[in-house]
């Protein structure tokens, strides 16, 4: 009989390391419960076209970390490599719009084909939360409060809640000229992966992790530079709102989200708990997701975490009697 080996990047979990993942899970539906938001569920598989349209057929995640394959009749379908999309898909195909305002979480697997590393799997578990249709910076506002009691709750500490603004659409298109003829002049200096991003995501230089990029990107012009009236009193109405929330919060001015549909808010909390991998919970205000995707333009705001890697920083759960 062959010795069966798992899958490179998924793992078996017995005992206390499922109970760490159960407990994130739990800690979640309480916080969950708590700010309003509806449980849902989505499928693990989609149509390809719901995420190579809503991720951009040229990020790394489409060109070259998906699990897609004809089904047995030859429709071309992929397994999740992140949950917002699905439920962007779901908004539209099901009905929900009816809802809307709507806030919505829920927690998963999802598949990446990337190197593992610590708390990096390619068939990974993520958590998922979401405010769709409604276009207030005090919707910002709840799901950052959500995010933080979130790890107040999990009893992780030390985490920091990284702030920064992409404008609006005005703002963005100005940025990302002006990103694009900086880099342009400074092209002899940069990293051939900035040089292939340099014509089509001028913004996504901006979080590059050659070294030989940083001096070129330090003297990048910053988007408050080219922030419109309307986008800097969004970004003043929600930093004002975790203030008043208690909310702690620094900002991060090089911090971006390169889809086209990322708007306004971009946030990450970070620790230095886990070495270099330091994101813990990352997203921001998506705008355009549900128009990319066919439908109307629909304002929504979301994040979205990994449990493996807020189990690996969480005590011990007690054990189940």
């Amino acid at each position: 009989m062959t010795n069966l080996q798992p899958v490179r990047g998924t793992q078996s979990l017995l005992g206390e390391d499922a109970d760490r993942m159960a407990a994130v899970v739990a800690a979640f539906d309480r916080v969950r419960r708590l700010f309003g938001f509806k449980r849902v569920e989505v499928p693990v598989i989609e149509s390809t076209a719901v995420f190579s349209r809503s991720l951009g057929e040229t990020t790394d995640v489409v060109s070259k970390e998906m699990y897609t394959f004809p089904d047995r009749s030859g429709e071309s379908v992929t397994l999740r490599p992140e949950i917002t999309a699905g439920i962007a898909r779901a908004f539209l195909s099901e009905g929900w719009q009816q809802y809307a305002p709507l806030k919505v979480a829920t927690h998963g697997p999802a598949f990446r084909y990337e190197r593992p590393q610590k708390g990096r799997f390619r068939q990974f578990h993520q958590l998922d939360a979401e405010v769709i249709g409604a276009a207030e910076p005090a919707a910002d506002v709840q799901i950052l409060s959500f995010a933080d009691l979130l790890l107040k709750e999990l009893g992780i500490e030390g985490a920091i809640l990284q702030l920064n603004t992409l404008g609006d659409q005005a703002t963005r298109e100005a940025w990302r000229a002006a990103l694009h003829e900086h880099f342009r002049a400074h092209r002899q200096a940069l990293s051939e992966d900035s040089l292939a991003r340099l014509d089509r995501n001028p913004l996504r230089i901006l979080d590059s992790k050659a070294h030989q990029d940083w001096p070129v990107v330090d003297s990048a012009p910053p988007i408050d530079d080219f922030l419109t009236g309307e986008a800097a009193d969004f970004f003043a109405a929600v930093t004002d709102g975790l203030g008043a929330a208690g909310v702690a919060w620094e900002r991060a001015p090089r911090l971006v989200r390169g889809l086209d549909y990322y708007r306004h808010t971009a946030f990450e909390f970070v620790t230095d708990r886990l070495g270099a991998q330091g994101t813990v919970i990352a997203g921001g205000r998506y705008d355009g997701l549900v128009e990319s995707l066919g439908g109307p333009p629909t304002p929504a705001v979301g994040w979205a975490a990994g449990i493996e890697r807020l189990a690996m920083m969480i005590g011990a759960p007690e054990p189940e009697r």
